[in-house]
């Protein structure tokens, strides 16, 4: 407490200056953006798609308009709007041939229904498996720091594991993993990057909707269309050949035909005495030829220099793809609009842009950053912060906006997950000089913390923060909160349906903008830097900087 209260007392001395100009924000201007970017003439907003050359054109043309400074690659001497992302982009050629057999009786299985295999991303040109054995891995972990190992020495080569999605924590709520709150070994992608590790011919994923955080719809519309990554030396290294999910259903059916009880297991692989196990007379086989190709996707970036400290750098971050065009939905629409998520971020990214542009010039440089492919897994921030245009050392925070409400306003907000910093404390005091509560993730098992894109910041020890708009709304509360988020899980998240409304307000929005202008604010015009908590995991990263900010 007294740690917080002397921060606070620093930046109100330091910006006090500013206080006065506040900067307010327009609702109407906010929802042309969102309507504009989530059209049907933007496709969605896929990456390496003309959609992505009319959503990088109407950024920068925004960002001129708002008076912000170009702040990508270096150019002749001179910044340009973008960065340059290389990715490797993977595609499956026609219709898959997958399928199971158990004693000898095949099953073949549909793309979308059963199964969602993901295009080779390690570079493979086609996947061809026959017959590989199939091998439970429980929840597919190997955590030496928590005295766990799912594999026990298992040999994976030419073989398929099937793992559990989220931590062995998830169905307790307690043990070695954060208790409900996800650990980064819950996350899918740390599942497909163990199996790689450990020699795996491919890595399938039980799905169930509750650790999962999303229904299979969203698991679908995510991996079986268009895969990217980034360029990698060796792709093989954190990708097996094969990686996809099973339906829970189709996973208990096919347990039973090996002669295992599928909820039996489960709740063995919540225990540290878990060992991997074979479904006998189980195999499973793949076909299908990939499209490999390298491209070239962009970072919108722009600027305004700091008038004192240029060098120190405070990010303001929102992803501006989507999932682009797939198959159609029971109306024919085939167009993933992504209205909330998050062409909602990138209008908060232009307003905020102007706001910096238009009021007094900040001591430090604050950036503006609108990334790609973070649909496809945080790439264009991942990209980013693993070649910064600006040192992570001398980057004070980065505060992320992705899928903000642009509905009425709420008495609260929240972040994605609640990782203990400085950067975390100033928000909350912020918010509540605003009047509003800060309500913690009230999810952490669905792992919201590594599905942003302040993520790759954080991982590098940049103080980082995803906001998140609140549940408890002036008209109805939190009863009318959760029904709204549910009905966007279950109908809008990830499908066609995110489409920009007419009756929204973007009151609620452009109220959350001006809490995260002070923090911003407050930043640019201070000489401090915020710091992880001393037992956080990203503290050690950051001090590993601190010689860059003496």
């Amino acid at each position: 407490m007294k740690r917080l209260l002397a921060s606070c007392i620093a930046l109100a001395l330091s910006s006090s200056a500013f206080a006065e100009k506040a900067p307010t924000f327009d609702a109407k201007r906010l929802s042309e953006d969102v309507k504009t970017l989530s059209s049907d003439a933007f496709e969605g907003r896929g990456p390496a798609t003309p959609g992505e050359t009319k959503t990088v054109e109407y950024v920068v043309a925004q960002m001129k308009a708002a008076g912000l400074q170009p702040g990508g690659d270096l150019k002749d001497g001179k910044r340009a709007w973008t960065q340059a992302v290389p990715l490797a982009r993977s595609q499956i050629s026609g219709t898959p041939k997958l399928g199971v057999s158990v004693g000898g009786k095949a099953q073949a299985l549909t793309q979308g229904e059963q199964i969602a295999v993901r295009a080779a991303m390690e570079g493979s040109k086609s996947v061809s498996i026959k017959d590989a054995p199939l091998v439970f891995l429980g929840y597919g972990v190997d955590a030496p720091e928590r005295k766990w190992d799912d594999f026990k020495g298992v040999d994976l080569k030419g073989k398929i594991g099937v793992v559990l999605i989220n931590d062995p924590d998830f169905e307790s709520g307690q043990g070695d993993f954060g208790g409900k709150a996800m650990t980064y070994y819950g996350r899918w992608t740390y599942k497909f990057e163990e199996g790689a590790r450990k020699g795996a011919a491919g890595i399938l994923i039980v799905h169930e909707t509750a650790p999962a955080s999303y229904g299979w719809n969203t698991v679908k519309n995510s991996n079986t269309n268009t895969m990217f990554d980034v360029v990698r030396d060796n792709g093989a290294a954190v990708h097996p050949k094969l990686e996809g999910w099973i339906q829970r259903d189709f996973a208990a059916d096919l347990f039973k035909r090996a002669g295992l009880d599928f909820e039996a297991q489960k709740k063995l692989a919540q225990t540290r005495d878990f060992k991997p196990v074979e479904l006998k007379g189980a195999a499973f086989s793949a076909d299908y030829a990939v499209d490999q190709q390298v491209i070239t996707s962009q970072n919108v970036v722009g600027r305004v220099e700091g008038t004192q400290r240029p060098d120190e750098t405070v990010i303001y971050s929102a992803h501006w793809d989507h999932l682009g065009v797939g198959e159609p939905d029971k109306k024919g629409d085939k167009i993933y609009n992504g209205a909330v998520d998050n062409a909602t971020g990138v209008a908060a990214l232009i307003e905020m842009g102007r706001a910096f542009a238009n009021g007094p010039k900040p001591q430090r440089s604050v950036v503006f950053l609108a990334v790609t492919a973070e649909e496809k897994g945080l790439l264009g921030s991942e990209y980013y912060a693993s070649k910064p245009l600006y040192p992570l050392g001398k980057t004070v925070a980065d505060i992320n906006m992705d899928a903000l409400d642009p509905g009425e306003p709420a008495r609260n907000f929240t972040t994605s997950g609640s990782a203990k910093s400085d950067l975390l404390d100033l928000l909350v005091a912020d918010g509540k000089s605003l009047g509003l509560t800060y309500t913690p993730d009230s999810h952490p098992e669905a792992g919201y913390f590594f599905r942003s894109d302040h993520f790759p910041f954080a991982k590098r020890g940049v103080p980082a923060v995803s906001f998140g708009s609140g549940d408890d709304l002036v008209k109805g509360g939190t009863a009318a909160g959760e029904a709204a988020a549910k009905d966007y899980t279950a109908n809008r998240y990830h499908q066609q349906g995110d489409e920009w409304q007419a009756d929204w307000s973007f009151a609620g929005m452009a109220r959350d903008l001006g809490l995260l202008y002070k923090l911003g604010n407050e930043l640019a015009n201070s000489k401090r830097w915020p710091d992880w908590s001393k037992d956080s995991e990203f503290r050690a990263a950051r001090d590993a900087t601190a010689a860059d900010r003496r």
